[in-house]
């Protein structure tokens, strides 16, 4: 197989840290979906055979990167620290834009924090503070809401009894509004929260 291809199908698997369809990475690679399992049960072999940190399975129309089992015990600990130790303050960020302005996608709250937040949510979901869920326009992106976990853990039964939440969301809805009937970004300026 063409070493080029099988590069970008481990890129590909590394940066999105969730099970691939074959036909999405189809339509990223340009390459039939038959090509690319093919690739990926390749790729898979080649994991096992150098006894590194990470494998590739393959199976059910997908695949994905995942930790070496023998390796368990060491990212089980990494986990819990992550799980038990203060959220960061990218985290809090993170999903303060989910709790405000959610359901939306990972582009989205990517669009509004101005870096790649796919670690930060998975911590967020591992945590149980986030929910993925499918989005109705796009079958190919999921939607991040806010967890009713989030919500115990803060002592709210729902979501509008965060701080001003009314008042934030209904500027953010302004402010769509604005945007899409003139085409203009506009910024409502809002005090500190």
């Amino acid at each position: 197989m063409e070493t080029n291809v099988k590069s970008c199908l481990e890129s590909l698997l590394f940066v999105s840290g969730e099970p691939m369809s074959f036909g999405k990475l189809g339509k990223i690679l340009g390459e039939k979906e038959n090509v690319l399992k093919e690739v990926a049960e390749e790729l898979a072999m080649d994991c096992k055979s150098r006894k590194g940190g990470v494998r590739v399975i393959v199976g059910d129309g997908k695949a994905q990167m995942v930790t070496a089992g023998e390796n368990a015990d060491v990212v089980e600990k990494l986990l819990k620290i992550d799980i038990e130790g203060d959220l960061s303050r990218s985290a809090l960020e993170t999903i303060s834009i989910v709790a405000y302005r959610g359901p939306l996608s990972r582009a989205e709250i990517e669009e509004i924090r101005g870096v790649n937040t796919s670690f930060t949510l998975r911590q967020l979901a591992i945590r149980g503070l986030v929910e993925k869920i499918d989005n109705p326009n796009d079958a190919r992106a999921y939607l991040y809401k806010i967890s009713f976990d989030f919500l115990r853990h803060l002592g709210m039964e729902r979501i509008e009894d965060l701080p001003r939440y009314q008042e934030l969301r209904e500027r953010e809805l302004i402010s769509e509004q604005i945007v899409k009937n003139s085409g203009v970004e506009v910024v409502i300026p809002t005090e500190e929260v």
